[in-house]
């Protein structure tokens, strides 16, 4: 099948490999324009010889590029891929192919709609999450289903370990059987149930200020939620007084000292294994931290750097 994919990184360069391999033509990559390092994508089109573009972007206020279009439309694709996408593609793109357009979303559809679908499970505590493979309408990941595949949440998964040990992997499987059941013409188009639908906003930038009265197991669902995009951040007093910034991360829940003393923010101890600090029930450990406009050093570390002991108020 002749094939266009849409999408960059190192999940789009996957995707692309397994379609290669299943034989399938790969007629034109379309990613967004390369910052710094190459896009694994892109690079894995042009080792093969694979044409390559990278608008900047494919519309402006509403009205499609024409170059852009014509550019895309001369491959003449069967079916869009689109895998990791994080630009705004027309109607007018996603309707041409005679098979139109599918797409990969890392939730179990209609659940968890919108760009930051990770984050929200786990801060939500869901213990179940998985991917969706979609035909791509005009809504926010509201098309039909292709196909979905589950996995766990475990207790301690951030979003970058739940990413890169499963929702990578099988969203890979997913979306190259979802292609051979299109080639096939055994591709399902199942309606979303709008009554069980969620859409939550993107959780980025400055957003994942901790809340040190919030009980243990929403603490460490908010840390791990946050683990390691926006971050979820704190403050203690810094040497004139002022609010120093610390972003927190690899959260576990922790049995607090009952003895200690100390209001919730409170660090119960700072040992090698992290800081324990107090919740407004319960406590957690964090291995690792990262003062503004440093790097990321474990956390016992950063304590000694900043001079935080058992007693310090993160507020």
């Amino acid at each position: 099948m002749r094939i266009a994919i849409i999408g960059q990184a190192a999940f789009g360069a996957a995707v692309y490999e397994r379609l290669r391999d299943d034989g399938h033509e790969i007629v034109g990559v379309f990613t967004a324009p390369e910052t710094g390092r190459p896009d694994p994508l892109a690079e894995a089109a042009r080792r093969d010889g694979v044409r390559v573009e990278q608008p900047a972007r494919w519309q402006r206020k509403g009205i499609v590029d024409a170059t852009v279009f014509e550019t895309y439309a001369s491959t003449k694709p069967a079916l869009n891929v689109m895998a990791f996408v994080t630009q705004i593609i027309p109607s007018q793109v996603l309707d041409f192919p005679p098979q139109a357009t599918i797409q990969y979303h890392p939730s179990l559809l209609p659940k968890h709609r919108g760009r930051s679908a990770i984050n929200h499970a786990i801060m939500q505590g869901d213990t179940e999450t998985g991917c969706t493979i979609f035909w791509v309408d005009a809504g926010i990941d509201t098309g039909p289903v292709l196909l979905q595949e589950r996995c766990a949440i475990s207790e301690n998964d951030t979003v970058n370990s739940l990413y890169r040990e499963r929702l990578f992997p099988i969203g890979v499987e997913a979306l190259t059987e979802a292609v051979r059941r299109i080639a096939k013409g055994e591709a399902p188009r199942i309606a979303q149930d709008e009554s069980q639908a969620t859409y939550e906003a993107p959780w980025e930038g400055d957003i994942a200020r901790i809340d040190w009265t919030q009980a243990a197991p929403r603490v460490h669902d908010f840390i791990r939620g946050s683990d390691r995009q926006p971050g979820a951040w704190s403050t203690i007093a810094g040497p004139a007084g002022d609010a120093v910034k610390v972003t927190l991360y690899g959260s576990q829940k922790a049995e607090p000292d009952e003895e200690a003393q100390g209001q919730p923010g409170s660090v119960l101890a700072v040992e090698a294994a992290g800081l324990t600090i107090r919740c407004g029930r319960g406590a957690v450990r964090v291995d690792t931290a990262k003062a503004e406009g440093g790097k990321r050093v474990p956390a016992a570390e950063w304590a000694a750097a900043a001079g935080v002991t058992p007693g310090t108020l993160l507020t």
